[in-house]
């Protein structure tokens, strides 16, 4: 394993903006991570872990520490009477292992197709898509812990998972390197009904059979007809969460938005797509040249870079968004991707 000096951080984020990495490293071992911390801790500095970069803004600053590339990669599964346990490297690239367990036609993770990043980044932000949250099937977590100095294993009750975020990303963000998750799936049917937009593709279609492999196919095509590729067009897929209003809100907005879409928590809240609410106030495929950023004319809530030149550009670009979407509704917008450091 060898540490590069300097590195240039737009290689490592979809987006394709900020600065420098004062060092990097690829880590393929878990005997990797620790030669990783005690270079650090030997040369006093501060540690930062990514994937493939798809949901990470690199600040302009860049980062005056060790940026750890993570590439575990490897697949071990166990079989139970009911369950397949696979655990999977933390480098390994998610869409590839949603792709590997379809072809078993095990159920759990088929909604979540095609979506950029690497596995071990699936459990910070509690990632889902189309009814789908990995924490519906994560078993357990093995990572580094770099205040205890030693590997452990987190069990999902020990997550503090949420929607789109876990103690990974809040209370003890940073504190681990996460070098496998381990996932419970089994071969059971998909749990019914699909997802709206999944139960369309499949009637417009006329596709009767319903199974992990089918639905994969149907998210697919769907997500391609939505998402501009981050190999292609520099973004960051969908940069605002679904926001989550109370009743009293909801009942306020229906009244002047009747058709505005939303979906009912187990709470008693109502979630409301981002898009829509960005679409509805007139800037979907909205085009800032001052900025050189825009939103996608095919789902207003994804952040294209079309020349922007800073991730200040970006942030000008993110406020003003965030500030019509507030004027209009009264809802404020998070952002999905961390700006790092």
């Amino acid at each position: 394993m060898t540490f590069q000096e300097n590195t240039d951080l737009r290689q490592y984020s979809t987006m394709r903006l900020g600065g420098k990495a004062k060092y990097s490293c690829t880590i393929k071992s878990k005997l990797d991570i620790k030669t990783a911390v005690q270079f650090a801790k030997e040369n006093n500095l501060k540690i930062l872990v990514i994937g493939r970069g798809s949901n990470v803004i690199w600040a302009d600053q860049g980062f005056d520490g060790l940026l750890i590339i993570n590439r575990i990669e490897f697949i071990k599964e166990r079989v139970s009477e009911k369950y397949h346990f696979i655990e999977v490297g933390g480098g390994y690239s998610w869409d590839n292992f949603v792709e590997l367990t379809t072809n078993k036609n095990l159920t759990g993770i088929e909604a979540m197709s095609l979506i950029p990043g690497t596995v071990g980044a699936t459990p910070i932000q509690n990632v889902g898509a189309y009814g789908q949250e990995v924490s519906e099937t994560i078993d357990s977590i093995e990572a580094y812990d770099l205040k205890e100095s030693s590997f452990v294993t987190i069990k999902n009750s020990q997550a503090n998972f949420g929607y789109r975020t876990s103690r990974f990303k809040n209370e003890d963000s940073k504190r681990f390197i996460i070098s496998s998750v381990t996932f419970k799936l089994s071969e059971l049917s998909p749990n019914l009904p699909l997802y709206p937009s999944v139960q369309n593709y499949f009637d417009d279609n006329h596709i009767k059979s319903i199974n992990p492999k089918t639905i994969r196919q149907a998210v697919i095509a769907i997500r391609k007809t939505k998402l501009p590729d981050p190999e292609k067009v520099s973004n960051n897929g969908s940069f605002f969460q679904n926001p989550v209003i109370s009743a009293d809100h909801f009942i306020k907005l229906e009244k002047i938005f009747e058709n505005m879409p939303y979906w009912q928590t187990k709470d008693g809240k109502y979630k409301i797509p981002a898009a829509w609410l960005i679409e509805n106030a007139g800037l979907k495929g909205f085009y800032d040249e001052k900025t050189g950023m825009a939103t996608s004319d095919k789902q207003a809530v994804v952040f294209i870079n079309k020349h922007a030149k800073s991730t200040n550009d970006l942030i000008s670009f993110r406020d003003y968004i965030s500030h019509q979407i507030l004027d209009k509704y009264n809802i404020k917008l998070d952002q999905e991707p961390e700006i790092l450091p």
